[in-house]
């Protein structure tokens, strides 16, 4: 098994690469990840499209999730859809950023394998589904087939120049539901399991010595308080101590992720949002896009193409407000191209091209 990357190994890695600017990737035809990488709604040719737009903005990179029930029904399907998909991103000059597992499931249902449902009318990410998912996380006798799923994944891009980073785990231990089901569902706290699946996943992937760095990020911010508050849950503590480059996720105003931007430098290594935008709590590329390149810290915003998964109507107003927003409706929360491909607002067009590409 590999160490932990050195700050010195993961400096002289970041210096070697172009500033970072990516995006979170779902096909606009793609309700949540199942659907994205099923064998019999695997879409190529929408994501080729939408790849070759976002490379016209200038980015370099894009995170996708992986799905474990797909590894596990139809594994040899999912790695050859991955290194397609990886080939598209890279025929058009952009990176793959892998995500392995991921709690959130937004919509409020247990991941099933299989078609996946239309989206329910009005409602932000209404049919996210975690990975493995919540009953499967609590189920000891998967935990073998995570590890497998881990170092089989790893294993077969380890040394792949496609690959940016391994992001191992999306925001572990997020219980969030925006859907209509969560009125009724029980969520209990599984930040246990979660932060136990965390730390095998880094030991399986370094186990297979891959040539690229493993993160997990940072993403609990708080929405009130002090900033001092920011990335102390054990969870976020562990993911950053385990991580070779340090990643977080920052939907907040402008002024508030310059302070952490701050915070976080004093770990000494590179520093990558790989969750931001949201334009009515702030997180706005007029604002934000510039001061991340003048910090030297990659940014991957939200969302590309307005579809399925509904990420240009906003979180529930809850949790807006609690970010400090207001959920406005005429406004589009994530996103940034039409269907068509023409940006929602021309001017963060301007603003994407004239610093990756200026």
């Amino acid at each position: 098994m590999t160490d932990r990357w050195s700050e010195a190994d993961a400096n002289a890695w970041w210096r070697a690469r172009p500033w970072l600017c990516g995006f979170n990737f779902l096909p606009s035809t793609a309700v949540n990840f199942i659907e994205m990488w099923h064998g019999d709604s695997f879409d190529p040719a929408t994501i080729e499209r939408e790849l070759g737009w976002a490379a016209g903005l200038g980015f370099n990179a894009f995170r996708i999730n992986l799905h474990y029930l797909v590894w596990k029904y139809d594994r040899d399907g999912l790695l050859d859809r991955l290194d397609r998909v990886m080939g598209m991103g890279a025929a058009v000059g952009i990176d793959t950023i892998p995500v392995l597992f991921d709690d959130c499931g937004f919509g409020g249902f247990e991941p099933e394998y299989g078609p996946q449902p239309d989206p329910v009318p009005g409602v932000h990410n209404s049919r996210a589904v975690a990975s493995p998912g919540r009953a499967m996380l609590n189920n000891s006798a998967e935990r073998d087939g995570f590890r497998r799923y881990v170092a089989d994944i790893v294993a077969q891009f380890r040394t792949d120049q496609r690959v940016a980073f391994w992001d191992l785990y999306n925001e572990p231990g997020n219980r969030m539901i925006f859907g209509p089901s969560g009125a009724d569902l029980y969520l209990p706290d599984f930040s246990e399991q979660s932060r136990a699946l965390m730390r095998e996943s880094f030991a399986t992937a370094r186990d297979q010595s891959p040539s690229q760095p493993l993160t997990v990020g940072a993403w609990s911010t708080p929405v009130a308080g002090v900033l001092d508050a920011a990335y102390e849950t054990e969870i976020d503590q562990c993911a950053m101590e385990l991580s070779d480059v340090v990643t977080f996720h920052a939907y907040l105003s402008t002024e508030r992720v310059a302070d952490i931007i701050a915070a976080l430098a004093t770990h000494g290594r590179p520093l990558i949002c790989t969750e931001w935008m949201a334009r009515p709590v702030g997180s706005r590329i007029s604002d934000q896009l510039e001061m991340f390149r003048q910090h030297d810290v990659g940014c991957v915003q939200w969302g590309l193409v307005q579809g399925r998964t509904q990420t240009w109507l906003p979180w529930p107003e809850e949790l807006v407000a609690a970010h400090g927003g207001d959920a406005d409706r005429s406004v589009w929360f994530h996103d940034i191209l039409y269907p068509s491909g023409a940006p929602y607002d021309a001017s963060e067009a301007e603003t994407l091209r004239g610093l990756n590409l200026g």
